[in-house]
């Protein structure tokens, strides 16, 4: 039985590119287009679903087809749940009830949305927390940056994995863990 777990995240600094390795995965891989879409400053995003294999495939087209312009990629297998309704904005997020439960605040800021996306995996596949969101380019000069909230421990364990992935791939800009948020400052996530 095929699963589908997995996703390709492909981030290109052309507009055009973006479009052609677009219609290039899409033709030559047995993937769904899950977002496509241009982000600032003028660069391209596209993620796709799949199994591990097909997502390699894509990942490998990607590569060829978008050759200068690839900016970042990646290939994530079975994606934690939690992460994809932060990329697409679609947490429910109830004020209240989620202010009173917000013991820390760890916000992780990359120079690419694919690193962003990926340090949000680690962070939710090493602890117990709420992914509230996963801000890419728009309007922040074309970062990501990945906004969780939990229990101080378990954002303390997560920080780890996230920002050592990001600082291996060279796209860390910086992090911070912020405990027992101001209300004014959950009022911005929620």
């Amino acid at each position: 039985m095929l699963t589908r777990n997995a996703i390709g995240i492909i981030e290109l600094s052309s507009i055009t590119k973006g479009y052609q390795v677009q219609d290039a995965v899409l033709k030559s891989s047995n993937t769904e287009k899950l977002i496509s879409r241009s982000i600032c400053p003028g660069k391209y995003f596209i993620v796709i679903k799949g199994d591990v294999a097909d997502i390699e495939i894509a990942i490998s087209i990607a590569k060829e087809t978008g050759g200068y312009a690839i900016v970042n990629l990646t290939s994530i297998p079975n994606l934690d749940p939690k992460v994809f309704p932060a990329i697409t904005s679609s947490n429910v997020i109830e004020h209240d009830k989620d202010q009173k439960k917000v013991g820390a605040l760890l916000i992780i800021e990359t120079f690419s949305v694919v690193s962003a996306i990926k340090a949000a995996d680690f962070a939710a596949k090493e602890a117990e927390l709420d992914i509230r969101h996963i801000h890419v380019a728009m309007a922040i000069g074309g970062k990501g940056v990945v906004v969780i909230t939990g229990e101080i421990s378990a954002l303390e364990a997560a920080v780890i994995p996230a920002i050592e992935y990001c600082k291996e791939d060279g796209m860390l800009a910086d992090y911070t863990i912020v405990r027992n948020p101001h209300p004014e400052v959950l009022k911005e996530l929620i």
